[in-house]
């Protein structure tokens, strides 16, 4: 199953897209930041300007024109059906299950060091597997989960330094 993404330009449009038509992009890129994109024969100069990872929002110069851009997942779609809330600023040392569900996958190590957005454990809720990633960089100080384990929201599943 492809995932989702909703978009959100400038807070004036919106799109969807699915990671099949993300993939399907000729995407090359030439220096950090910086990328040459071939989308139906038309050719784009984009630049990431800035990125806030924790509010998923980019800005981001495309052939010269410049867009505020928010970017939602299907997991971020999903908190907010359920009407639950994501702090913006995740200052906690504690990453708290966002739901209750089944860990599937604990994919860190105590003492391992992660970078902001990193992949840090699978939790499945709903019939749908979700990535939950680091909030920030930093150094995985415990674990308290493990694969199989049912948590039930807010429960402490990693504790990073």
């Amino acid at each position: 199953m492809s995932k989702s993404f909703k978009t959100s330009v400038n807070k004036t449009h919106d799109f969807d897209f699915t990671e099949a038509q993300i993939s399907a992009l000729d995407i090359v890129e030439k220096s950090k930041n910086k990328y040459h994109i071939i989308e139906s024969n038309q050719s784009y100069q984009a630049t990431i300007v800035a990125s806030n990872f924790n509010k998923k929002t980019y800005t981001i110069q495309l052939n010269g024109n410049t867009y505020e851009v928010n970017i939602s997942d299907e997991l971020d779609l999903l908190i907010g059906e359920l009407g639950l809330e994501v702090a913006t600023e995740k200052k906690e040392n504690d990453i708290k299950a966002p739901m209750p569900g089944l860990i599937v996958s604990v994919d860190v190590k105590v003492g391992q060091e992660v970078k902001e957005g990193e992949g840090i454990l699978v939790l499945e809720a709903m019939k749908m597997e979700n990535t939950l990633q680091a909030p920030r960089d930093g150094v995985v100080k415990s674990i308290a989960v493990q694969s199989g384990d049912k948590v039930e929201k807010n429960t402490v599943l990693i504790e990073m330094e």
